[in-house]
């Protein structure tokens, strides 16, 4: 177990070049931390400087409050695991599993235990004969798996280690490395461009774009309060809807206007934080999920919700929900609704959505208003 901490860490390659800028991370004992973003954001890059695999530009990284900027990655008792596995193939799943032990030294009695032990957890005790030609894909995984398991680090790393899985392994695999995470109550960095891997694994989210820190939270703040249009976008599957707007007053009331005239209402604490930085008047960018858009009228009964309006372009059934595409002057909205929805292509549909579920946008900074 160990608690890590990243004070300033940059990487930069020869010519100039800056994968990562002024990384700073305290990552708690027993926490499972996931690195996302789309490629080439960096994650990776520190992942393997947390493991030594990469010199540290600048910047300073502790262990358990040591400076490890100088040691060498078998001294840092950390173990990863690859996206592609690594394993000998020469060697059977035991000898794969064993091999690290074997270049420490470790006694041949604390391999035996350490090996069976790692076999149980995962469940692969039958195949340790085995080579691994004759293993699936998710079977090398596990074998990957316990191949760290058996060194017992103080850190495990993860880089993209389900990438190269079918999507019903993906989510099996998935569940098994919570479950590993929470048997084990070790520190686990885990590297993933896949948001949805992100909020299902992870007790807080690290989401990187352009080798920079976008945000850092729980998976539920981090859906509820994007700090700006990157992360909004980047968590959500589909995509949060953008639409461009002018904040207007009328009675002493703000509202956002959109081009075709219609107006999206605003919670109070959404007008207060409009009306204090001064954006009446002023052109902004509202989101709104695809989950925010209903068919029906959203409690009626108060009646803070507003409409868009607009033709079904393409109606996309899911099994247990269906997604409606149309376009909006010039952009594109998604509403997931009730699978047995009537609409379909050609319709003209009303969605309506909650003043609570609208976000608010500079338009030049991009930044949440709120």
């Amino acid at each position: 177990m160990a608690s890590l901490e990243l004070k300033g860490v940059k990487k930069i390659y020869p010519g100039g070049v800056v994968a990562v800028k002024d990384f700073n991370l305290t990552i708690d004992d027993r926490e499972f931390i996931v690195l996302v973003g789309p490629s080439g954001c960096g994650k990776s890059t520190t992942l393997r400087m947390i493991a030594g695999l990469e010199d540290i530009s600048e910047g300073e990284l502790y262990i358990d409050g040591a400076l490890v900027n100088g040691l060498c990655p078998k001294d840092r008792d950390i173990a990863m695991v690859f996206q592609n596995y690594a394993l000998y193939p020469h060697m059977t799943v035991y000898d794969n599993m064993a091999f690290g032990l074997k270049l420490r030294k470790v006694p041949g009695d604390v391999i035996e235990r350490r090996v069976r032990a790692a076999a149980e957890i995962l469940g692969i005790e039958d195949l340790l004969p085995r080579k691994p030609r004759a293993l699936s894909g998710g079977q090398r995984q596990r074998v990957a798996l316990g191949r760290v398991i058996a060194r017992e680090p103080r850190v495990f790393l993860m880089d993209e280690p389900l990438s190269n899985l079918d999507a019903k392994l993906r989510v099996q695999m998935r569940a098994e490395i919570a479950k590993l995470h929470n048997r084990l109550k070790t520190t686990f960095i885990y590297v993933t461009h896949d948001q949805t891997e992100a909020m299902t694994m992870g007790t807080r989210i690290v989401i990187m774009n352009g080798g920079e820190i976008q945000q850092i939270d729980a998976p539920k703040a981090l859906y509820d309060r994007p700090v700006n249009m990157f992360v909004a976008g980047f968590i959500g599957s589909p995509q949060m809807n953008f639409l461009p707007g002018t904040v207007v007053e009328e009675d002493g009331v703000l509202q956002i206007r959109l081009p075709d005239g219609s107006v999206l209402g605003v919670s109070e604490e959404r007008e207060r934080k409009l009306k204090e930085g001064g954006y009446v008047g002023r052109e902004v960018v509202a989101g709104i999920r695809p989950e925010s858009l209903h068919e029906s009228e959203v409690n009626p009964l108060t009646k803070r919700f507003s409409r868009l309006r607009s033709t079904v372009e393409v109606a996309e059934l899911m099994g247990s929900e269906t997604l409606l595409y149309s376009t909006l002057f010039g952009r594109q909205v998604v509403a997931r609704v009730v699978p047995d929805t009537e609409k379909t292509v050609g319709d003209e549909a009303e969605f309506h959505v909650h003043w609570n579920r609208i976000h608010v946008f500079d338009k030049d900074t991009e930044r949440n208003i709120l």
